[in-house]
């Protein structure tokens, strides 16, 4: 059953087809999210569906289709879809499509990275896991 933006309080969720390509990405680009809780992706789902609500449809089609584009490479290149593949060869697979010729290329996978990041390095038990002690209080607030 695939999910669709009324059913997800930030306006946007993740296909169902898609969620698990999307913490393939994840753990690849995050290595310790490839072992987070329900809790922990639930947030870093959630994080990832506020900020594409935040943008045009036609951007979020576009990251959808991305993710598709990624999974199918990765079968025609290695015989195994994304989430299949072991986790060093998504990460070398990733990174060569990082350094693609094609700039669109380059940049989705930059864009993915980053958006998978800000989901994960937003959670309050991450930053204190890795002592990020960072306040809107500035200096003040680490007094």
């Amino acid at each position: 059953m695939e999910t669709n933006a009324s059913d997800h309080p930030g306006g946007f969720a993740f296909p169902d087809s898609l969620r698990a390509c999307l913490k393939a990405l994840a753990g690849a680009f995050v290595p310790e999210a490839e072992g987070c809780s329900p809790a922990q992706w639930a947030v870093l789902e959630g994080v990832l569906g506020q900020a594409l609500a935040a943008r045009p449809a036609r951007l979020r089609r576009q990251v959808l289709l991305l993710i598709r584009v990624l999974d199918l490479l990765a079968l025609v290149r290695y015989g195994r879809r994304l989430p299949a593949l072991a986790p060093e060869r998504r990460l070398v697979f990733l990174e060569g499509l990082s350094r693609a010729p094609v700039l669109l290329v380059r940049r989705g996978i930059w864009g993915l990275r980053t958006l998978v990041m800000m989901g994960w390095y937003t959670q309050p038990e991450v930053r204190e896991a890795m002592g990020y002690r960072a306040t809107a209080a500035g200096w003040e607030g680490r007094r």
